[in-house]
């Protein structure tokens, strides 16, 4: 089954985002058959992250649940929100 998960930061947030990307893209790395894809929202002017989005495959929502509790952005506190759905890949498709 595939989800999304939108991952909103906290305002102000850079610093933290900043601080811990090497270790959530090796997080990201080490979990590749669960997360097909990827990154991150931008300020509306293009310069600043302020939000993940993942595109995930996993047999339910407590699979995503699980994985996601180890993302080192959360661990962080990263995030104001996370919003997990189940989604249906209709347009592309995964080339991985």
């Amino acid at each position: 089954m595939q989800f999304i998960a939108i991952c909103r930061d906290k305002d102000g947030a850079i610093e933290t985002r900043l601080a811990n990307r090497s270790a959530h893209l090796e997080w990201v790395g080490a979990n590749r058959d669960i997360i097909l894809g990827g990154g991150p929202f931008l300020s509306d002017d293009g310069a600043t992250m302020i939000g993940s989005l993942f595109l995930l495959e996993a047999p339910d929502r407590a699979a995503i649940d699980a994985l996601l509790e180890h993302d080192p952005y959360r661990k962080a506190g990263l995030f104001a929100s996370v919003e997990i759905r189940p989604w249906k890949w209709v347009v592309g498709g995964p080339t991985g």
